[in-house]
């Protein structure tokens, strides 16, 4: 005959909580990791594809785009026609690569390095909103893209969620 330990509920409010909180982190231990790489992914290369789109016209950069790189954001060290080519280019380029999970990391790293210059440079007082960016980007800097990503399939970026124990 087999006997069966059972765990007594625990009683008062404190010991409550805490296995209120245990099994809601056990439930979130099931999230799926692609998932949140894949919105980690979307969210900032969302926000830096419609400031692109607001720098173009068509194919050409607007005259007001390079207006803005010399009398607003005066980068230092860069001059201001290539900084806002650069820019340009980059806000186009590295969030449809993160989207697609093509050369993520290095392009999670790009928009990383550009939301610092922002945040340092332009817009200082900012850093509510730009540290949600550089949140979402660390996650596929330091974790990877996750397999919803044509690194996975590519085999460009085999590596998963280091957890620690």
């Amino acid at each position: 005959m087999t006997q069966s330990i059972e765990t007594p509920t625990p009683t008062g409010l404190v010991p409550r909580g805490r296995a209120m909180l245990r099994r809601t982190n056990a439930l979130c231990d099931h999230l799926p990791y692609d998932l949140v790489a894949f919105v980690a992914r979307l969210a900032p290369a969302m926000v830096y594809w419609q400031s692109a789109r607001t720098k173009v016209d068509g194919v050409t950069i607007k005259d007001s785009t390079y207006f803005l790189f010399e009398h607003v954001y005066a980068l230092p060290v860069i001059p201001p026609a290539t900084a806002t080519v650069l820019a340009t280019v980059a806000e186009h380029v590295l969030p449809v690569l993160l989207v697609l999970g093509l050369l993520s990391r290095l392009s999670a790293l790009g928009l990383l390095t550009m939301t610092a210059v922002i945040q340092l440079f332009v817009f200082p007082d900012a850093w509510v909103t730009h540290g949600l960016w550089a949140a979402a980007l660390l996650v596929i800097v330091a974790q990877g893209p996750g397999r919803l990503s044509l690194d996975h399939v590519l085999k460009l970026d085999q590596t998963g969620p280091k957890h620690s124990a």
